[in-house]
Formats: C-alpha cells, sequence, structure tokens
C-alpha cells in the first residue's frame, strides 16, 4: 500500500484529496497546523494525523522523522494569503505567505528527501493568479508564480523523485462561502472568463492530483487548471 502525506490536508482542498485517497486505498498521513481538525478527519476515514505547520521547520523536520519508514507521495496545499496593495504590505505577513508557498514546501523537500520512495512524488499548489496580475493580487500573485519555479528546479534536485505543481483558477472549493451571498456572483464572473464556461469544482482539482501520482513520466510541470481563462482574451 502506498502512503501519501497530504500537508494543509484538514480542510477545504486537502481535505478532499484525503478523503479520496483514502478511498482508493492509499494510507493516508493528514499534515495540519490544526492537529484536532486533521485527528478529526483521521477518524472519519482511517488515516493518521500529524502536526506539520509549515512556518516552524521543527514541526517538518519531526514529521519526517516520524515516518522514517517511507513516504511515496506528498501533496502540499497550505498557504497564507495576504492580499493587499504594495503600500499596505505587512512584512510579517509577507513572510508569512512567502513561507506557506514557496519556503516551507522547499524545507519539505530538505526533511523529507531522505523518506521519499525514489518512484515517489511531491505535488505543489500554485493558483491562476501568479499569470493574471491585478492590484491586490501582488503577493498572491508572485508565490504563486513562484511554485512553477520551485516545482522545475525541485524535480531537478530530488530526481527520480517527481515534482509537479497544480495551477487552479476560481474553484468552488468552500473557500469562497465567506462571501455569503456575493459568491454566486464570483463563480458565475469566473465562468464566464473561461473557454470552457464555467467555473472550477473540487472535483476537478482531487482528479488532477490523483492523475499526477500516477502520471510517471511528468516532472518539473505546472498543470493550468483553470478552463483556459489564460487564453480568453474578451
Amino acid at each position: 500500500m502506498e502512503r501519501i502525506l497530504v500537508i494543509g490536508g484538514a480542510r477545504a482542498l486537502g481535505a478532499a484529496v484525503a478523503r479520496r485517497a483514502a478511498e482508493k486505498g492509499y494510507e493516508v498521513v493528514i499534515g495540519a497546523r490544526d492537529l484536532a481538525a486533521a485527528q478529526l478527519l483521521a477518524g472519519e476515514i482511517g488515516a493518521t494525523a500529524i502536526h506539520i505547520d509549515l512556518q516552524d521547520e521543527t514541526t517538518i523536520a519531526a514529521a519526517a522523522d516520524r515516518l522514517a519508514d517511507g513516504i511515496d507521495h506528498i501533496v502540499t496545499t497550505g498557504s497564507a494569503p495576504h492580499d493587499v496593495r504594495a503600500v499596505e504590505l505587512d512584512r510579517d505577513k509577507l513572510v508569512g505567505a512567502v513561507t506557506a508557498k514557496v519556503i516551507g514546501p522547499m524545507l519539505v523537500a530538505k526533511h523529507f528527501a531522505k523518506v521519499l520512495r525514489p518512484t515517489g512524488s511531491i505535488v505543489l499548489f500554485s493558483g491562476v493568479v501568479g499569470w493574471r496580475p491585478g492590484p491586490g493580487s501582488l503577493v498572491k500573485g508572485v508565490t504563486n508564480g513562484a511554485v512553477e519555479y520551485l516545482a522545475r528546479h525541485l524535480a531537478a534536485d530530488l530526481a527520480p523523485v517527481r515534482v509537479n505543481a497544480i495551477s487552479p483558477g476560481v474553484v468552488d472549493s468552500g473557500a469562497w462561502d465567506r462571501l455569503a451571498d456575493k459568491k454566486a456572483g464570483l463563480l458565475s464572473k469566473s465562468a464566464a472568463g473561461t473557454l470552457v464556461g464555467r467555473h472550477g469544482e473540487t472535483e476537478d482539482v482531487v482528479d488532477t492530483v490523483m492523475w499526477l501520482l500516477r502520471a510517471g513520466f511528468i516532472s518539473g510541470e505546472t498543470i493550468h487548471l483553470e478552463g483556459g481563462a489564460r487564453h480568453k482574451t474578451a
């Protein structure tokens, strides 16, 4: 049985990946800052919970030691949004955002390199805003864009372990529920901005993650999962 570690796996897209992996027969380890939430989901799906905080290298190192008997795949969905204009930047929140998307996954690679089996893989998460600049998306855009290069360079550094990234567009993963009655308008606008005429669903992302786990001849790539939104000109 292959073992998969889902970092950020207690909620939203990470939880959906953990659930599907459990259904497909993987031994699932849910890594999360909120250990209680991870334990709750782990109890539901027959997984193991472990404390991993991408902002704290000691938790990453401890997790690698605990899983020293081997990991086949790592999926990391961690993020720490800081959606402000340049003149409003807060240094600590900026560092936190870069750490969640870039530095943290690099430290995961540092500590788990000795644990990952050579036929295994890492899946990182980017996002369409990395290719769609706009006011207020400076931090998210730069960090998401950096993930593409992180996938390329980690793939070369960790070979033969495969490293790839997924760059979703607007996905109805539950993250937008906080917008309440404005959510429908956001999703409708997103759908109109794609070539396929719809917004993304959680299943679109999970399907792509599961495919990448088995795509043994793909490494160093970023899969753009946004319905062709980058290519629509009007």
